[in-house]
């Protein structure tokens, strides 16, 4: 999906292409020192951002399990070009058809 999202045009680092085995906390550590959306299928980054109260640069989580790529990139493209001002520092879910930004 990186590549796909990479090849629209949207700046975008797949983790396992830097830096595989990164823990979910490093990934949110390394996202915020470069100011980076995390765009996610692990629920365990609510727990991090809502529980642990880690801070984090902003979080799109992707409820689709079931969904093919093709499907996945079309949304992350949609909902980043629609709400790219509004997902910065937030924490946002999108599960069937709907997103929730909070």
């Amino acid at each position: 999906m990186a590549d796909a999202l990479r090849a629209l045009g949207l700046d975008t680092v797949f983790v396992r292409d830097r830096v595989p085995m990164l823990s979910d906390e490093d990934i949110l550590m390394w996202a915020v020192a470069d100011g980076r959306l995390v765009v996610t299928m692990d629920k365990d980054f609510g727990e991090l951002v809502y529980r642990s109260g880690l801070p984090h640069a902003g979080v799109l989580l992707l409820r689709l399990e079931d969904a093919r790529t093709d499907e996945k990139i079309r949304i992350v493209t949609d909902i980043v070009s629609r709400f790219d001002w509004a997902l910065p520092s937030r924490f946002a879910v999108y599960r069937t058809g709907r997103l929730r930004i909070r």
